[in-house]
């Protein structure tokens, strides 16, 4: 399997390479996006002769360290650290070209995302020619021996500009910033959940670059928890519920990769798909639908502080709901989301109602643990801990949404839902942004059944299967 940025170096893509070397370039990016051999996204683009003038980051920051909700700010020294940069050199009367040792075996080396005032420069690396002959996919970028390069020009610092701050402005990019661009390079790692804000960040940033004249180039991954559309979960917002954890109307679990989202909605708002318009994507090769990252054979890189593994994202589109409530979702733990707790709650009994409940594909047990941060923090908790046991049954939303339900039944008095703000949104109850409506919060505080409060909240729209399969054939269309 190939993600999008595996696949700079295929010789099919070499009128976009053209593409990059002649423009202004700027990425939306983070320190998840790293192709099969570790390399980050900056750095195939310096190899390219496309380094970026700019770079955007979304919430967590570029280098992944921010906690939810944190607001980050655009200083390297602080959020987004700097990359190291290598020379860019040109070939007489050639492009700019890759800068890749001429040996071709040396290891890859991932741009330094944290900062380190001692640090020395980085050595120049040796830069090949760009091989004319086709280059396979699979094939390592191309390498030949130096010879008649020039000297290395000057390495360049990039602007750095953060697309999670303290406020709803905060998180499109600006005019003045893509004034500097004419191509934006997007690479990030969603985990199929619409309250997972990256795919929200890149759409804002298709539209506002769109607005801008600068062409958008998706670099597409997979969908980690599966792409088959019968595994959907979660009806539409309803109209007003819309918010940061859910810009659009789609399910929870929504099952589309992160570019076939942006381009559902980018040619619903008109927008020309393709090279020659507005927004054009490099798709994944390999990948099957109905499998998750276990099959990729490449590492699950965790895109997010509280995203440590394939069975975080597994169990992710029902745990954070409960981020919508007085119950700790396990974040200040090495297992969040999968453990779900409170002061007030009996372990043994709730694994036993949630067991009687039914969770298909999921193995529960009883659990106490102790947060380290967040809610009920150095407190210990007791609740349950779930292990996705097989992820083909397994329907996250309506699992926790029967254990949220279950652990009110068990604490009426102590149990509540948040009403601080939640992503920028203080008119409604984080809950209700979390589940599109406020049905599952009145239904669970009238003290409904598990059964009754996922009525209307956990069937997608019958349509849903449809649009997936025009997704895949959109990505066609967009083919850069």
């Amino acid at each position: 399997m190939l993600v999008g940025l595996d696949q700079l170096f295929d010789s099919k893509l070499a009128a976009l390479r053209r593409r990059l070397r002649d423009s202004r370039v700027g990425v939306l990016t983070h320190a998840a996006a790293i192709d099969r051999r570790g390399r980050h996204l900056i750095t195939v683009l310096e190899e390219l002769g496309a380094a970026p003038t700019v770079v955007f980051s979304p919430e967590h920051g570029l280098a992944g360290y921010a906690q939810a909700e944190e607001p980050v700010a655009a200083e390297p020294t602080l959020a987004t650290p700097p990359v190291q940069r290598s020379a860019q050199r040109r070939r007489r009367g050639k492009e700019p070209v890759a800068a890749q040792a001429a040996t071709g075996d040396s290891p890859a080396t991932a741009p330094a995302l944290e900062p380190s005032a001692s640090s020395a420069p980085p050595a120049t690396p040796t830069a090949p020619p760009e091989a004319s002959v086709a280059v396979s996919a699979s094939a390592e970028p191309p390498t030949a021996a130096s010879g008649d390069l020039d000297q290395p020009a000057a390495p360049s610092t990039p602007t750095y500009v953060s697309l999670y701050g303290a406020t709803r402005e905060s998180l499109s990019p600006q005019p003045e910033d893509l004034a500097r661009l004419d191509v934006l390079v997007i690479d990030l790692c969603d985990v199929g959940s619409r309250y997972y804000t990256y795919v929200w960040s890149a759409l804002l940033a298709v539209r506002a670059a769109a607005r801008a004249g600068v062409h958008v180039v998706l670099l597409d991954r997979p969908n980690p928890i599966g792409g088959d559309a019968a595994l959907a979960e979660g009806a539409h917002q309803e109209e007003g519920f819309t918010s940061f954890v859910g810009l659009e109307p789609l399910p929870i679990r929504h099952c589309l990769t992160l570019a076939e989202l942006v381009l559902h909605f980018a040619e619903r708002d008109g927008l020309a798909l393709g090279p020659s318009g507005a927004v054009s994507v490099v798709p994944t090769r390999g990948w099957e639908r109905r499998r998750t990252a276990q099959a990729w054979g490449r590492p699950f890189i965790p895109p997010s502080p509280n995203m440590p593994t394939l069975d975080t994202a597994l169990v992710y589109p029902g745990g954070c709901l409960v981020e919508g409530t007085n119950l700790s979702e396990g974040r200040g733990t090495t297992t969040p989301f999968q453990l779900v707790g409170a002061p007030f709650l009996k372990a043994a009994e709730l694994a036993a109602a949630l067991l009687e409940a039914g969770v298909p594909g999921a193995l529960v047990r009883p659990a106490s643990f102790r947060p380290t941060f967040e809610k009920h923090a150095g407190v210990v908790c007791h609740g349950v801990m779930l292990h996705v046991t097989q992820p083909a049954l397994f329907r996250p939303v309506a699992t926790y949404l029967r254990l949220i339900t279950l652990a009110r039944v068990q604490a009426p008095e102590q149990f509540q839902f948040r009403t601080s703000p939640y992503e920028f949104e203080s008119a409604h109850p984080a809950f209700d942004l979390l589940t599109g409506s406020p049905k599952a919060r009145a239904a669970i505080s009238s003290g409904a059944s598990p059964e009754e409060v996922l009525e209307g909240v956990v069937q997608p729209a019958a349509d849903w299967a449809s649009q997936v399969l025009e997704a895949e054939a959109r990505l066609e269309r967009a083919s850069a």
